[in-house]
């Protein structure tokens, strides 16, 4: 794919990915697309783990798993459906959260966004979060599926451990990457209109009805 809004509107969470191996020119790729994002100061502080290590992912994901039982699987057992989602579909992606626990380690590559900081302030995620994002968009224009985790990060002294990362190396988000098991589709957004306001908070733009 090359329509940059088709892409975007298109780059849904992919969670079950199949463990096909995905070819290293494909993740570079993905990799120089990351490296493309904008960054504070063009500092580039941004460092990328790939990781294919199969005992070592398998180590990351027994913490993923540990935040899914304690944390996450009992929020999405007492939340309502997001606004743009009804409740089957909602019920669909917590099957689909599940099953990305249960064979997190089973994905063929995973990149890890790290930022080398001392101190991570508030603004740190700018000059992270532009590059995964870039990097989402990527494997989605070619054809690869992949989804933002963080969860590691609920117990991230431990997920950091097992990642091997060195002091003043923090990560960010994991990717996990392969071939999707399902098809690319729409987004589930709710209305523009009920994000978006116009020159004070709260008041409606009429410009983002129907957005």
């Amino acid at each position: 794919m090359t329509d940059v809004f088709e892409i975007m509107h298109t780059t849904r969470a992919m969670r079950r990915l199949k463990p096909d191996p995905v070819p290293d020119e494909l993740v570079v790729r993905i990799l120089r697309a990351g490296a493309s994002a904008a960054n504070g100061g063009n500092t580039q502080k941004w460092r990328f783990l790939v990781l294919k290590d199969p005992a070592r992912k398998q180590a990351v994901q027994r913490w993923y798993k540990r935040a899914y039982d304690e944390v996450i699987g009992p929020r999405y057992a007492g939340s309502a459906p997001p606004p743009g989602i009804d409740a089957a579909r909602y019920h669909r992606q917590h099957q689909a959260v599940e099953y990305l626990t249960d064979h997190y380690a089973e994905a063929p590559v995973w990149i890890v966004a790290c930022l080398m900081e001392d101190k991570p302030m508030r603004w740190s995620g700018a000059s992270i979060y532009p590059a995964v994002q870039n990097m989402l968009l990527a494997a989605r224009a070619l054809g690869l599926g992949s989804t933002l985790t963080t969860r590691h990060l609920i117990f991230e002294a431990e997920s950091e451990a097992a990642l091997g990362l060195p002091p003043g190396v923090h990560s960010y988000a994991i990717l996990p990457i392969g071939w999707p098991m399902g098809n690319f589709g729409p987004v589930g957004r709710g209305p523009l209109e009920e994000i978006t306001y116009l020159d004070n908070w709260g008041e409606t733009w009429e410009a983002a009805r129907g957005g």
